[in-house]
């Protein structure tokens, strides 16, 4: 065998062996275990829920409620107006006017907010004062007549309380002006009635003068019979007629 025949066949025996070589290491990295894949990604965190509730809702001024709330997830609460509180819980309030609670929780998932109304009633607006009494009635409240025995015209003992409280209030309203009138029962002459009547209205004229009333303010007259408050003929009915009578000069 010529030396270039020995040439090619020791050139194909190196090419058969890189081959098989190849085929060997190709084999070996096919059956190579694969990679594992990669994990998935962590889940998403769960958003907050919260809610909040006022019980009762309504109530008076001055009275008090109690809000409560629930939350999950939530790692910050907060209510406006009160400020941090547990992500769970209740609380006393007291608002002065009508309010809405709004609670904000927070977590790694978001925000999530909630509110509950309480609607506070005001009191009715107090009642209008009265109005003020005028003179005149603060005259017919507080003045009273002078009651005079059958056929005599001194005031009376029993009388003096009256004629005491008369005079007070005729001190402290130093603006008005009486007249008094003289009156009788119907027994005797119209003549003599009208000069017992004109004496009574005098008397109370002077015991007001006496208590510091001034005379200036006061006019008398007498009516005598002449104006009965009472008509039935019996002592109660005449007793009632024997008066000086107070009139508000207007």
């Amino acid at each position: 065998m010529n030396n270039a025949m020995r040439n090619t066949t020791t050139m194909t025996r190196w090419a058969t062996l890189v081959f098989a070589l190849s085929a060997i290491m190709f084999l070996a990295a096919c059956h190579k275990k694969a990679a594992p894949p990669p994990p998935p990604p962590p889940p998403a965190p769960t958003a907050p829920t919260a809610t909040l509730s006022a019980s009762p809702n309504t109530i008076d001024k001055g009275q008090s409620t109690t809000l409560t709330w629930q939350t999950t997830n939530a790692t910050d609460v907060s209510i406006d107006g009160i400020g941090a509180v547990d992500v769970n819980g209740s609380r006393q309030v007291t608002p002065a006017d009508s309010t809405t609670y709004h609670l904000i929780a927070k977590g790694a998932g978001g925000t999530q907010d909630a509110t509950a109304r309480v609607t506070v009633n005001a009191p009715p607006p107090p009642p209008p004062p009265p109005p003020s009494a005028t003179e005149e009635e603060l005259f017919s409240q507080n003045v009273k007549d002078i009651y005079f025995d059958y056929d005599k015209y001194d005031v009376r003992s029993s009388e003096q309380g009256s004629l005491q409280g008369d005079a007070g209030f005729l001190q402290q309203h130093p603006n008005i002006h009486i007249t008094i009138e003289g009156h009788c029962d119907e027994r005797g002459s119209t003549e003599y009635n009208l000069a017992l009547g004109t004496n009574r209205a005098d008397a109370v004229k002077n015991a007001l003068i006496q208590a510091g009333v001034s005379g200036d303010r006061i006019k008398t007259i007498s009516y005598g019979k002449e104006k009965p408050f009472c008509t039935e003929s019996n002592e109660s009915c005449w007793q009632q007629n024997r008066r000086g009578h107070f009139v508000y000069a207007k």
